[in-house]
């Protein structure tokens, strides 16, 4: 995540959200359960860790693509696609989701052209 992550971004679209909400970073720090230290260490030019930049996203409505620098240039595999929508699904347990998605992708992987 290092090099694509664009963090200048994130955090100069994170604080415009921040402001636009009349908040302090304690105030994001609070909503996001991210410490307000990591916040500060984000602002300094660190990436966040997957959990926090989760839980930024959530709170922000941004999303994760426009953060990374050559995000875009192709399609995702189709079955990804189906894989995220089954775990996204709030009808699924988890295990549900995964039991379908085992179904699924092994029944796609027999049946596809190569």
């Amino acid at each position: 995540m290092a090099e694509n992550f664009d963090n200048e971004a994130f955090y100069a679209a994170l604080n415009a959200v921040r402001l636009s909400r009349q908040m302090t970073w304690k105030d994001v720090a609070e909503e996001t359960g991210v410490n307000a230290s990591t916040l500060s260490r984000i602002g300094q030019g660190a990436n966040p860790d997957v959990n926090g930049l989760a839980a930024l996203l959530a709170w922000s409505a941004l999303k994760a693509e426009s953060f990374i620098r050559g995000a875009g240039k192709g399609e995702p595999e189709p079955i990804a696609k189906i894989t995220a929508l089954l775990r996204a699904d709030p009808k699924l347990s988890k295990q549900s989701a995964r039991l379908i998605e085992d179904i699924v992708v092994s029944t796609y992987n027999k049946l596809r052209s190569k």
